[in-house]
């Protein structure tokens, strides 16, 4: 197998625009040679004088010495043409995203570098495969794909395509980890790892928006308040811009045959024909001003309610949480084993809806509110079935409220919303485990690298439960009767046995 830690190890890089500077920048830093090549003539001298640049402002900065930055822009070198890169032991492509100028290219690099050459190709959303499958030794080529920028982003993916020899992928993987970055191991699939495992926050956010259950702002305010997410899904839409979100989700959906889990949303698709592309078009969901989003005010607590609350739902483990919440918020209890006529009756479903809990548990449509059970440490989302008064819902949020409870309230869904999205991000990360694309764990630390993610999918399963995100898969599936939510077997199978969703199978 090709030693990645040779003290002469040689990488070519085709492509000198923003990812290939950064390959090249931390292949530098890591001790390996670089040569870099592009196309337009003089790319490739102003990427090194870039980067030298790059690594001054690094050393000024503390962030490396002087005499490393000086020894990685020495490893740094510009290839007049192809030709250059004969010595290479891995040739890197970084060059437009188009399946065609890919495989050509490969097919120029093969009569140019040496038989035990590997060729890596960096795309995002390419099928490795195809473009191996038209080089004269396709066993050599592989996928590592970088995410910008790639000095920040510490994670690769190392592809195997459907032709790749084992030992391209063990080649470069020790490579990655030479250059300082967390290799992760993938098949050959639409969206490898982190572009297949980040579907379910945005694709569900989004049916969320168009159900009309909550605007944008609310949404994002759910998932970082409650779930811990950095960015709220809109924030994060408006961070990428529609012009690349939108083809990639929907590049994905048909890549997949129409799989439910993937489908788009038709409201992107309309917000990119009006040019909300997101800060770049200076509006997206959110207006931007210098740069920095204008945030609606939040909705202000209604005044303290003199209605008694009763809190039903036996047997749920927030319950007795959520009593001691109310109580400190100055809430009148009904401590009755069925409510008073008077009183709000606040149900705490998971996976149901306000009106489903409302029914099951036997109790007054227009005096229940939902609160969401799982996510009451951090937060509380509040929901009423559509003949909830106004005043129930504004009992139980000022009572909240009064306790120190961020609050925000929705219209009825089932799942709420942290509910729905988490369970979504787990149950596709636990369907690319069972598809061994990736082992669990190389599932989980390539999208909390890649995602930022405050969990893994398959240990964000883990904090609420196998069983718990499989009920409110199955009682989302059976409310709308869509197989977007059928559950994972991988996931169905754990929940079951009552072990970890990282549990690998031999």
């Amino acid at each position: 197998m090709l030693d990645a830690n040779r003290d002469d190890f040689l990488l070519g890089i085709v492509g000198a625009g923003l990812m290939g500077r950064g390959i090249a920048q931390v292949a530098a830093l890591g001790g390996v040679r670089v040569l870099l090549f592009d196309s337009r003539a003089e790319a490739a001298a102003e990427a090194r004088d870039e980067l030298g640049r790059t690594l001054s402002m690094l050393a000024q900065k503390g962030k490396i010495t002087e005499a490393a930055a000086g020894a990685a822009l020495a490893r740094i070198g510009a290839a007049a043409g192809l030709d250059g890169l004969a010595g290479c032991h891995v040739v890197v492509e970084a060059i437009v995203e188009s399946l065609e100028a890919k495989r050509e290219l490969f097919r120029q690099l093969e009569a140019v570098v040496a038989d035990d050459c590997l060729l890596a190709t960096n795309t995002s959303s390419l099928s490795v495969t195809a473009i191996a499958a038209a080089c004269r030794a396709p066993q050599r080529v592989a996928g590592f794909h970088f995410f910008s920028p790639v000095p920040l982003m510490k994670v690769v993916e190392v592809v195997d395509g459907a032709l790749t020899a084992l030992a391209a992928g063990d080649a470069l993987t020790a490579l990655a980890r030479r250059m300082g970055h967390a290799p992760v191991r993938a098949q050959d699939t639409p969206g490898f790892i982190v572009n297949h495992a980040g579907r379910g926050y945005l694709t569900e956010a989004l049916r969320v928006l168009g159900e009309g259950i909550a605007d944008h702002a609310r949404i994002d305010r759910i998932l970082r308040g409650a779930a811990g997410f950095r960015l709220g899904p809109f924030e994060l839409l408006d961070l990428t811009g529609l012009d690349v979100s939108c083809p990639v989700m929907e590049t994905i959906y048909h890549q997949y045959y129409e799989e439910p889990r993937y489908r788009p949303s038709p409201l992107l698709r309309q917000r990119l024909a009006a040019g909300l592309l997101g800060r770049k078009s200076g509006r997206g969901f959110y207006a931007y001003a210098d740069g920095r989003a204008q945030f609606p005010a939040v909705p202000p607590v209604p005044p303290a309610s003199m209605l008694p609350l009763w809190v039903g739902t036996p047997g749920c483990g927030a319950r007795e949480g959520l009593l001691r919440r109310l109580e400190a918020g100055g809430a009148r209890l009904d401590r009755g084993t069925r409510p008073a006529p008077e009183s709000v009756c606040i149900v705490l479903p998971v996976g149901r809806d306000a009106s489903t809990a409302a029914l099951d548990e036997g109790l007054d449509p227009a005096r229940t509110v939902a609160v969401d059970p799982l996510f009451l440490d951090l937060y509380a989302t509040l929901m009423g079935t559509p003949l909830t008064t106004a005043s129930a819902r504004d009992a139980v949020w000022a009572a909240l409220a009064g306790g120190g409870t961020e609050v925000t309230v929705i219209r009825d869904s089932a799942g709420f919303v942290a509910q729905r999205v988490v369970a979504m991000i787990v149950n596709i990360g636990c369907d690319i485990a069972q598809q061994r694309i990736a082992t669990p764990q190389d599932i989980d630390r390539a999208v909390t690298l890649g995602l930022g993610y405050p969990l893994g999918p398959l240990a964000m399963g883990d904090a609420l439960g196998g069983a718990t995100v499989l009920a409110i898969l199955d009682a989302l599936h059976g409310f709308y009767r869509d197989p977007r939510y059928r559950p994972s077997p991988w996931l169905t199978r754990r929940a079951r046995l009552g072990v970890s969703l990282l549990t690998p199978e031999p």
